[in-house]
């Protein structure tokens, strides 16, 4: 690789054939940290791993490897791959045979070459002090595809975008420059987009939002407009880092740029004042959204609620909570119930989550948090009751509460959301029970509900 005279600002510190026959989707298992799924034959390969402490002992190591890689169908074996490749790991204590599994994957017949493997594989061996097969693995991928730039600006891409997950500093040094050499010598325009898109997403993800902003005017200068993308992970960049004066700084630069402020942008300043308990800051900012007219979404109610730590003691606690949106303001310091009362003055979240028709009225708690999901169903219970006084009002026949059944919890099965519904219908001595048929479920007639509500009211 040519190294060659850079313009940009650079860091301070820097298929097997197809089968006629459909196979089943293999069973998964979550993982706790977060990362790709395994399946079970993986999980139970990782742990043969560790129960014959073969980690210590390549020679085993390499058996079990083999034998693994020659029994698995392919998506099996990319999937035990895929699973050490990535930043949320749950065998970090594996992360070593990553390589030698890899290269097995490789020499199978099956196998397609896949340069996105590499760039993830490289940051490991990076930080495992592997930098001569890291630098082998490059140099192998440009040697294949360095006439094509659009596949080579592709790697690169996910090169850097890889080795700032992984925090792998001397691979996203050596990834920068590559990256910038290209974009630099480069008369494409997708190549340049693609590549300063790469470039300042990473200097963010590295705790750089001020190299990134700098990257965004060198895009200017090279003749590429920065687009809403740039200019949001930039912005976010500098919130969660507690540089509110230069996030804020950004958004006026958005509006200057042409891009309006919407709700993903609002969701991550948001994220960002809740991560410094800036909660006096968040309550402008929601007052802002309503004037501009830009909808609340789950994520605000979960970015917000997050953040205020007497609501989160209420649903993570085994003792009672308030019932109702008067009681939980009145139980709240300033600050919460501030937020609370500009939340729940919009019902567009709770307009979306819910379905109400003659047949059935149904919640759905999908994608909210604990505390979403409680203020959400104080915002439910108040609507249901409000409607119910109306004599002309139409009881559906079933009312349900949809909470899952934890499938994309922390841990697999056990549902926060779900505790947390349960605790609240017993505490208010719901009529609602599990739905037998599906667990994730509350469910009850809707005359039976409808009359539990009214005896509320008198």
């Amino acid at each position: 690789m040519v190294v060659g005279i850079l313009t940009l600002t650079i860091p301070s510190s820097w298929n097997h054939h197809r089968r006629h026959c459909l196979r089943p989707t293999p069973p998964l298992i979550k993982c706790e940290s977060g990362g790709v799924p395994l399946t079970k034959q993986a999980h139970r390969f990782f742990s043969s791993l560790t129960s014959t402490a073969a980690v210590d002992d390549l020679a085993t190591a390499n058996r079990l490897i083999k034998k693994f890689v020659a029994s698995s169908p392919k998506s099996i074996a990319l999937n035990a791959l895929s699973h050490l490749l990535s930043p949320r790991n749950s065998h970090p204590h594996l992360s070593a045979i990553a390589f030698p599994l890899y290269t097995k994957i490789s020499e199978a017949s099956w196998y397609n070459w896949n340069p996105k493997l590499v760039a993830d594989l490289v940051p490991l061996l990076d930080i495992q002090g592997k930098h001569d097969e890291s630098q082998a693995l490059i140099s192998q991928v440009v040697s294949k595809i360095k006439f094509k730039e659009r596949d080579l600006v592709q790697f690169y891409c996910n090169l850097i975008e890889s080795c700032s997950k992984h925090e792998s500093k001397q691979g996203f040094n050596d990834a920068y420059g590559y990256l910038s050499e290209l974009v630099n010598n480069s008369s494409s325009m997708y190549v340049k987009k693609q590549g300063f898109k790469s470039m300042v997403s990473s200097l963010c993800e590295m705790g750089q939002p001020n190299e990134a902003e700098n990257v965004v005017e060198d895009m200017i200068k090279n003749g590429v407009k920065p687009s809403l993308f740039e200019l949001r992970f930039v912005l976010y960049g500098y919130g969660k880092m507690g540089f509110f004066e230069d996030m804020e700084r950004m958004v006026k630069k958005m509006e200057i740029e042409g891009f309006s402020v919407d709700t993903i942008s609002s969701n991550m300043i948001l994220s960002s004042y809740g991560a410094y308990n800036a909660l006096p800051k968040m309550v402008p900012w929601l007052q802002k959204m309503k004037a501009l007219e830009i909808p609340f979404s789950i994520r605000t109610y979960n970015c917000v609620l997050n953040s205020c730590p007497m609501i989160m003691s209420f649903v993570r606690g085994s003792g009672g909570f308030p019932v109702s949106v008067s009681e939980l303001v009145n139980v709240l310091d300033e600050a919460e119930a501030l937020l609370v009362k500009e939340l729940v003055e919009s019902s567009s979240v709770l307009d979306e989550a819910m379905e109400w028709d003659d047949l059935e009225l149904k919640l759905d708690l999908h994608g909210m948090h604990s505390g979403s999901a409680y203020l959400i169903m104080l915002q439910w219970i108040e609507e249901m009751k409000s409607r119910f006084r109306v004599e002309e009002c139409v009881v559906p026949a079933q009312i349900t509460v949809v909470c899952g059944t934890g499938k994309h919890s922390s841990v697999r099965g056990e549902s926060p959301v779900k505790t947390l519904i349960k605790a609240m219908m017993v505490q208010m001595k719901s009529p609602m029970r599990i739905d037998r048929k599906n667990i994730g479920c509350f469910i009850a007639k809707g005359q039976v509900v409808r009359n539990w509500l009214i005896q509320s009211l008198d």
